[in-house]
Order: structure tokens, then C-alpha cells, then sequence
């Protein structure tokens, strides 16, 4: 290993690239297309075509910034369209068994029968 000349780290490497933002653009059409929640999948495949067009232009810094509002609007558009249908899923299944207990107190009530009546008629 060669030690004699100490590398600068904030230089690339020779022949690779400087990095580049990702864009976020397959998540942003597959929150577009399957779980579009409160149209925050088609904000979100705004911003990635954005960061997208930046990077290509060679605006690094506009192309973060739009990356970041992608992937942000991406989690919120992902997050939403899981949280919501098991949150309703639970809702629907404790109603269930409220509405369980319920008839079945209801069946207790009206097969209660009165034994008083029938010291009424003597």
C-alpha cells in the first residue's frame, strides 16, 4: 500500500462520476399509478420529473433539492396508502365485535321473560 502521497477526499477518482441526486422517478409512477393517495403520488412524480431535468442540465444543487421534495411526497403518498387501509381494516373488525356484543345483549333483553305475570291473573 502506497502511503507516500495522502489522498484529498473531497476529489472524485478518476473517471467516476461526481455524485448525482437520485430522482425518485420509478417510485414516483408507482405511487402515481397504484396507491395515488390524496394525489400526493402525482406531486411527488412532479418533482421527481423536476429533479430528473435539473440533474440532466447539470444543475446539481436544484436537482437535491426537487430529489428531496420527491422522495418526501413518495414517503407521505406510501405511508398513507398502507396506513389508511389497515387503520380502516381495524376499525371495520372492532365494530364488528362491538356490533357482536351487542346483539348478543340484545338477544339476553328480549328472550328475558317476566315471571311476574302470572301472579297477576290469581
Amino acid at each position: 500500500m502506497d502511503t507516500s502521497h495522502p489522498r484529498e477526499e473531497g476529489t472524485p477518482k478518476r473517471g467516476s462520476p461526481p455524485h448525482t441526486p437520485r430522482d425518485h422517478l420509478i417510485w414516483a409512477i408507482f405511487n402515481t399509478l397504484y396507491m395515488n393517495f390524496c394525489c400526493l403520488g402525482f406531486v411527488a412524480l412532479t418533482f421527481a420529473i423536476k429533479a430528473r431535468d435539473r440533474k440532466v442540465s447539470g444543475d446539481v444543487e436544484a436537482a437535491r433539492h426537487f430529489s428531496s421534495k420527491a422522495r418526501c411526497y413518495n414517503a407521505l403518498a406510501t405511508a398513507g396508502s398502507v396506513v389508511l387501509p389497515l387503520l380502516l381494516g381495524a376499525l371495520i373488525v372492532t365494530g364488528v365485535i362491538h356490533l357482536n356484543k351487542l346483539a348478543q345483549e340484545s338477544v339476553g333483553f328480549f328472550t328475558y321473560q317476566f315471571s311476574g305475570g302470572n301472579d297477576e291473573d290469581q
